[in-house]
């Protein structure tokens, strides 16, 4: 629970008062949490739908959230980079960026996001669970790692993944699931890192890709 909550707190910091948030979801219960959330800390208003009861039109919300586990359809997927491209906030959360969306035409390539095809070993895209992992505050003095946001420890982290590490802040993800070896391209601005260590090799694994925010159009 405190990891969620540090999440969440996390999540909130964008969000302006008042706002009228879009949830895009096919596994609601951990959105109502979320909902509830952005209402406690924002005063922002929610509202949750799955892809196929998404509202015609969704200029109304000023953020839209995605947490699609499954297929994301042509029509969401492209009514949802239009409302960013057009001024709107997108929050795109878990494995709404994982291999399920690889066939999507313009999702991944939208947010400059390939995910290597390789074995894990070799550098390519893979998942693992369950697992617990560092998160690692790579941003101390940005509003969205640090505003209402306490980390419980340090942990030493090597920026690109080899060389000098220096301590960060950090919280524990216990019993969980990661994502690894996305490949980031284009300017962005790095929040979160990962640090983990696969149990079946003995290899730690230290990237920069917990976390990121980057302009996509005018959003």
């Amino acid at each position: 629970m405190k990891q969620l909550l540090v999440v969440l707190l996390t999540l909130a910091a964008p969000l302006a008062a008042a706002e009228r948030v879009l949830i895009v979801a096919d596994e609601v219960p951990a959105m109502e949490a979320l909902a509830t959330h952005f209402h406690a800390k924002a005063g922002a208003d929610s509202k949750i739908v799955t892809q196929a009861e998404m509202p015609a039109s969704v200029s109304p919300f000023g953020t839209i959230v995605v947490y699609v586990h499954r297929e994301l359809f042509e029509g969401p997927e492209k009514a949802i980079l239009a409302h960013t491209r057009e001024g709107g906030k997108l929050i795109v959360i878990h494995h709404s960026i994982s291999s399920g969306k690889r066939k999507n035409k313009e999702w991944l390539p939208s947010f400059r996001v390939t995910l290597p095809t390789e074995k894990l070993e070799a550098g390519g895209y893979g998942f693992y669970a369950p697992a617990t992992f560092e998160v690692v505050n790579l941003a101390p003095k940005h509003p969205v790692t640090t505003r209402g946001v306490k980390y419980e420890k340090k942990v030493k982290f090597a920026v690109g993944g080899s060389g000098p590490e220096k301590e960060y802040d950090a919280f524990t993800v216990a019993e969980s699931e990661i994502f690894l070896n996305h490949k980031l391209e284009g300017p962005r601005t790095q929040l979160l890192g990962l640090k983990w260590t696969d149990p079946r090799s003995g290899r730690s694994y230290m990237q920069e890709t917990g976390g990121w925010h980057m302009p996509l159009g005018k959003g």
